[in-house]
């Protein structure tokens, strides 16, 4: 027995010392990275901040994020799969320990004449045993499978993160359409008294013989129309508010925001950096690097699993023919150990097969990982490509408004002179009707550019796994000029 432990202890031994553990290299996208955006920051551009959103310039958002933050659902339920991938680490971490089980078992037997001649016997017996078994690494099969659960929790972790930013900008998002909508709704409540008070004057014309009825009834049309046209806004408004609410983890029932409009908003200049730091900026992109970490470790144990296994097995106990001298000391005592060696030989091509499925989602990850690059490069060149053009957008729509509200003057001056007929009103009407609408849906985008490109540039983030992120982070080529 001593000799037969020394031989396992010292093949152990051997073993643990010859680091013959499976490395998979690991795989990495190369991704050129140019040396700057097409789109240049303004002057006065900032960077990036975790609290984003205060830049807008709007307290009732900030308390909104907040309360999503603490009561979203879309939020608790990427924190749950981060509490189950960790406790995943936990199952796959026991494989590197030795398992332990405690058992035992009693049996009574009574015996005797049926007739009462002699009297009954009774047998018992008893016994109680600790079993080890211990399954040594050799080819860092089990320390590979540990490997991947750790990488899959890192990429929980920033998919929750992920899921932060999505919930954050969904939020903003909702937030600014409903004061949009708000802004649109006065805009077509003011174009409908003005439409009105056209009504009134074309009446009273009508009635002194200076209109006709067909003035009349045209205009009584144009205010018809403003009527229908609040209808949608408000059904929007409504449906968006609902939305928000659901984000935010509240009933739809009673909730409301307090701002009416978006013109005391503003739209905050955002520095983009340089491309290359982007690698490191998104929670998604550490997410797929993580998810590819943890693929190449399951090739490893993949490939390990075709190896040979060594199982160690010790075992020791108490039996007795008597219950009652496991107590008082009567019963005999075994111990023993095992090696055992398991060498696959022939499994219909199993093992072979499973190493070829871990290695083509490696190579698959890959792919999904540089194509995630590429397209949060794209992710930024177009927010940035909006916010720029967007704002001489607005600057050139203002101006439009300004020209549409002073020929809607001057047309219902020259009318009430008689100069123009009713027709010149109802077109500068519809203009300048057109020009405010269209100026604030403007403005709406603009917001939202500024969101997708907070968005894009990862929204400030800073996990507790950025710099693990950082030094896993592809190589990038630089193009030769």
């Amino acid at each position: 027995m001593k000799t037969l432990f020394r031989r396992v202890m010292a093949v152990a031994l051997v073993a643990s010392l010859s680091g013959c553990a499976i490395v998979s290299p690991q795989l990495k996208p190369e991704v050129p990275v140019a040396g700057g955006w097409n789109e240049s920051a303004p002057a006065d551009a900032a960077a990036v901040t975790p609290t984003w959103w205060t830049s807008f310039g709007s307290t009732e958002l900030g308390a909104l994020v907040a309360e999503a933050l603490a009561g979203s659902p879309d939020l608790a339920i990427a924190t749950e799969r981060v509490n189950q991938a960790e406790a995943q680490v936990r199952v796959a971490g026991a494989s590197l320990f030795p398992q332990l089980n405690l058992g035992g078992d009693a049996s009574a037997h009574r015996s005797g004449s049926t007739t009462g001649a002699a009297a009954a016997v009774t047998e018992s017996a008893g016994n109680i045993g600790l079993t080890a078994s211990y399954e040594l690494d050799l080819w860092g099969k089990n320390r590979a499978g540990v490997r991947a659960a750790q990488s899959s929790a890192a990429a929980s972790r920033f998919d929750r993160d992920t899921a932060q930013l999505t919930l954050v900008s969904g939020v903003a998002t909702s937030y600014f359409n409903v004061l949009a909508l708000r802004t649109r709704l006065a805009i077509a409540r003011e174009n409908l008294d003005t439409a009105q008070k056209v009504l009134d004057l074309v009446s009273a014309r009508a009635r002194n013989g200076a209109a006709s009825a067909l003035d009349v009834s045209r205009q009584e049309g144009t205010v018809s129309s403003q009527k229908a046209a609040l209808l949608p806004l408000e059904q929007q408004e409504r449906q968006t508010l609902a939305a928000l609410a659901v984000l935010l983890g509240r009933p739809p029932e009673g909730f409301d925001v307090k701002a009416t409009g978006i013109t005391d908003l503003k739209v905050p200049s955002i520095d983009p950096g340089l491309p290359s730091t982007l690698l490191v900026r998104r929670p998604d992109l550490a997410s797929a690097e993580a998810q590819l970490a943890s693929a190449n470790a399951n090739v490893a144990a993949a490939r390990a699993a075709l190896l040979p296994s060594i199982t160690l097995t010790g075992t020791a106990g108490l039996a007795t023919a008597a219950l009652t001298s496991l107590a008082t000391g009567g019963a005999t005592a075994a111990a023993g150990i095992a090696a055992s060696l398991l060498q696959p030989i022939f499994d219909g091509g199993r093992l072979r097969g499973e190493k070829a499925v871990a290695e083509s989602k490696e190579r698959e990850l890959v792919e999904t990982y540089r194509k995630a690059i590429l397209s949060s490069f794209a992710d930024v060149e177009q927010s940035l490509a909006a916010t720029s053009r967007l704002g001489q957008q607005e600057q050139l729509q203002e101006d439009v408004q300004t020209q549409a509200r002073e020929a809607q003057r001057l047309a219902e001056i020259r009318y009430r002179g008689g100069a123009d007929d009713l027709l010149t009103v109802l077109d500068a009407q519809r203009t300048l009707f057109a020009a405010q609408d269209q100026l604030a849906q403007i403005q709406l985008n603009r917001l939202q550019a500024a969101i997708s490109l907070y968005k894009a540039l990862g929204g400030g983030w800073s996990g507790a796994d950025a710099s693990a992120a950082k030094a896993a982070a592809p190589s990038a080529k630089t193009p030769s000029a």
